[in-house]
């Protein structure tokens, strides 16, 4: 069964060089919980989905539609491997840290069962000099967009409770293919994938959706 290892937050923002902002949260630290999880609201004038959890970069990071992140420690592992490094859990930034259960090929719109609370897919991570500064990795953006294992962010369609140990149920798979991964590549790296994307629906970040709308304006024009 599918659980969730470690909840992982940051308690306060670090001033550090190579943040975007000038300060980070990135290092979230495992926590006992239980924590609540509930919609933050709009992105730009809210943070964090996770009850005590901290953004430091609004602009980037938090809002309804990030407001959670997941990564499997199955893709922490393989990244051990890749970097020779341990690995703990949070050490990506996410909140949940995961096993058994694929974020990779989660479709964008699948609907998770976790404690109290369900969650849906709706956003693939993108990297940032943030994160390769945490990490200490030279060319990890690159890297980590190459290899297309950016973990999942959700939405919160019903508030309520998250602990390590949960259970991890998936409820709903909506009939469209849109992967997270199919949404990485088409934000990232394959920009002709992204009408694909429209078959989503609103699991869709409204911005995404401005995007994939602007970029068919620009090739009518052409």
């Amino acid at each position: 069964m599918p659980v969730v290892l470690s909840l992982n937050i940051a308690s306060k923002t670090t001033e550090v060089d190579y943040a975007q902002k000038g300060a980070t949260a990135i290092d979230k630290r495992p926590v006992d919980g239980p924590l609540e999880v509930r919609p933050p609201g709009p992105k730009k004038s809210a943070g964090s989905g996770i009850q005590g959890d901290v953004i430091a970069d609004w602009d980037h990071h938090g809002g309804d539609y990030q407001a959670v992140y997941g990564y499997a420690r199955e893709d922490l592992d393989f990244w051990q491997g890749e970097l020779g490094v341990g690995l703990r859990n949070g050490q990506f930034g996410e909140n949940l840290t995961t096993q058994g259960i694929d974020h990779t090929h989660a479709l964008i719109g699948e609907q998770w069962r976790i404690g109290t609370a369900l969650l849906e897919v709706s956003a693939a991570r993108v990297p940032c000099r943030t994160f390769a500064g945490f990490l200490g990795q030279r060319g990890w953006v690159k890297r980590f967009t190459q290899v297309a294992r950016p973990g999942a962010y959700f939405r919160v369609i019903e508030a309520g409770l998250i602990a390590p140990g949960d259970e991890i149920t998936v409820v709903r798979r909506p009939e469209h293919d849109v992967t997270v991964e199919v949404f990485f590549r088409a934000i990232t790296t394959e920009a002709e994938l992204l009408p694909r994307l429209l078959a989503a629906g609103d699991s869709v970040p409204p911005g995404v959706i401005d995007l994939v709308h602007k970029r068919t304006v620009i090739e009518l024009d052409l």
